[in-house]
């Protein structure tokens, strides 16, 4: 398709020192006609630097509704919330009107569940299984997943020591390889891109990313939308709020200003 597929990669917290990380991956992965753009939410919702808690992931959910809303405005094809827990995306979906929501969990689950039968999690700590294992049950994954392996390291030291984050997450995928006996691997953060490659070629399996698996199945969806009119549905449990109550509530009815932007054309 020749035509402009506009999607957009919302960095799901305050803090937008991630966007550029962001952006480098998408400038290596997208296709020639996609433009996206790299957002973050503004630096009033608080500037966490990660989402690995409920009360920070709490605090975000407001603006990822109105940046949700923003975005339809805008004319975007798809957007992404940037974070492998896919916070708050069945509201998002809500209110998104013809723009598909996509989360990078939900991607990677569907990319990896056609490459093998078994898979495993590489995740930073301990504290995020059990949220992550609610998610893919709630998917209907369950039955696929092998096992969760912590790496014990935040969000943040991620992209501090490349070196040192490669020699944990080759670790933990050995061991999910030959304990659990997974027979492939999803990166269990958007803050771990870049390491897919090394492991996949050291272990010879797939090795889901899920900034790139988010970005892959946005482009797929917004190819459909525009190609088959294939348009997030409007009815019963997908119904929205009507129009004249979101103006009676007077919801909505300030433009939403994003807190950093970075077009990728």
């Amino acid at each position: 398709m020749k035509e402009k597929l506009k999607i957009m990669y919302l960095n799901p917290v305050g803090f937008d020192a991630y966007d550029s990380f962001f952006t480098e991956m998408i400038r290596e992965n997208k296709l020639p006609n996609s433009e996206v753009h790299v957002t973050s939410l503004p630096a009033s919702v608080g500037v966490m630097d990660n989402l690995e808690y409920r009360t920070y992931n709490t605090l975000i959910a407001s603006d990822v509704i109105k940046a949700t809303k923003k975005a339809a405005q805008e004319g975007f094809d798809a957007l992404i919330i940037g974070c492998f827990y896919d916070p708050h995306i069945l509201e998002a979906r809500e209110i998104s009107g013809d723009m598909i929501v996509i989360g990078p969990c939900q991607s990677s689950l569907e990319i990896v569940t056609k490459l093998c039968n078994r898979f495993s999690v590489i995740i930073g700590q301990k504290k995020w299984e059990y949220e992550m294992q609610h998610t893919i049950k709630t998917y209907g994954y369950e039955p696929h997943l092998a096992s969760f392996r912590n790496v014990q390291m935040n969000v943040r030291e991620f992209q501090e020591n490349h070196d040192f984050t490669a020699s944990k997450l080759l670790e933990a995928t050995e061991k999910a390889l030959n304990e659990d006996y997974a027979e492939a691997i999803i990166l269990g953060c958007t803050l771990e891109f870049g390491f897919y490659k090394e492991i996949q070629s050291k272990f010879m399996v797939p090795v889901i990313d899920p900034s790139i698996a988010a970005l892959k199945q946005a482009e797929q969806m917004a190819f459909l939308k525009r190609k088959y009119q294939w348009t997030p549905s409007k009815i019963w449990s997908s119904e929205p709020p009507p129009e004249k109550d979101l103006e009676r509530f007077g919801l909505f009815q300030k433009d939403y200003e994003f807190g950093n932007r970075i077009l990728i054309a």
